[in-house]
């Protein structure tokens, strides 16, 4: 074989799986991780390990209070995440249609007209 061939088809691998070890190695003890149990699971697993590292990293610096689509106890969502430039529009019903805003008390189902169950 040739040492060219060696070297491209083993080297850059193996460089590649000791660069992500080394980045997990020195990142992880800023988020309070191990640093030699995620150093090694990205170089035993291949770029799994390393990306396992990267999202398990994001779960433990999330924060609730500075997320904006956490949920709203304001009152102006309802529960649901709404983008702050969409505050003030009128709801959507099924399908697209412009929802009732309470036309209709009660029929909780907004059933067409004709069906009763």
């Amino acid at each position: 074989m040739q040492p060219l061939v060696a070297v491209i088809l083993v080297g850059v691998p193996l460089a590649w799986l000791v660069g992500f070890a080394a980045y997990a190695y020195v990142d992880a003890p800023n988020y309070g991780m191990n640093p030699r149990k995620w150093a090694l699971i990205s170089f035993v697993v291949p770029l799994f390990g390393f990306f396992a590292y990267i999202f398990e990293r994001e779960e433990l610096d999330y924060d609730p209070e500075e997320d904006p689509y956490a949920g709203g106890d304001d009152g102006r969502t309802g529960g649901f995440a709404v983008h702050e430039s969409r505050q003030g529009e009128k709801s959507l019903g099924p399908a697209g249609t412009e929802a009732d805003d309470g036309d209709d008390a009660d029929d909780e189902w907004n059933d067409p007209d004709g069906v009763d169950l």
